[in-house]
Formats: C-alpha cells, structure tokens, sequence
C-alpha cells in the first residue's frame, strides 16, 4: 500500500470531477492500475469502475535573478484518474 502521494485539486480536475465522476491522484511511478484501483477502494469506500494513468517528465525550467540565472528541474510524476461506480463520490475536505 502507499502508492497514493496526494490527491490532485486543480480547477480542471474540479470540472472534470462535477461533470464525469472523475477523481485525480498523484501516485507513485511503479504504481500499476490494479494497485490504484485496490488503494482508492480501501482509503475512500467507494467502486471504482475504471483507472486512466498518465507519466509526466520533468521538465526544465530557468529564471532571471539579479545574481545570474537559476537553473532546476520540475520533479517528475505520474497521474491517476479514477472513474467511480455512478451516485458515488469522493469528499477531499472532510478532514480539514
């Protein structure tokens, strides 16, 4: 267990969560569909009908300082959508 790392909050998964039934996670690399599907039913309580993944690279960036220019690296990640069972949904807010 352990492959959720955060659950994903954008406006755009908002939207997509509203209209589909859809819920993003961040997860971990390795992680396949079948461990996602097994993690989000345990940790929530819900049926999830369907798991879409999707790798990002990490990506270059650079900015202008007054001391010269500061080079890095965006970190790497990989993102789960998670279709759930119609009439069932996913409360992020309830532990604040």
């Amino acid at each position: 267990m352990g492959f959720i790392i955060r659950p994903l909050i954008t406006e755009k998964m908002n939207g997509i969560t509203e209209k589909q039934n859809k819920f993003g996670f961040v997860v971990k690399p390795e992680a396949n569909k079948l461990q996602i599907k097994q993690e989000v039913e345990a940790l929530y309580g819900v049926n999830v009908v369907a798991v879409n993944t999707c790798l990002y690279a990490g990506k270059n960036k650079s900015r202008y300082t007054r001391s010269g220019l500061i080079k890095g690296r965006s970190n790497a990640f990989k993102k789960a959508i998670v279709t759930l069972k119609e009439g069932e949904t996913i409360d992020f807010y309830s532990n604040i």
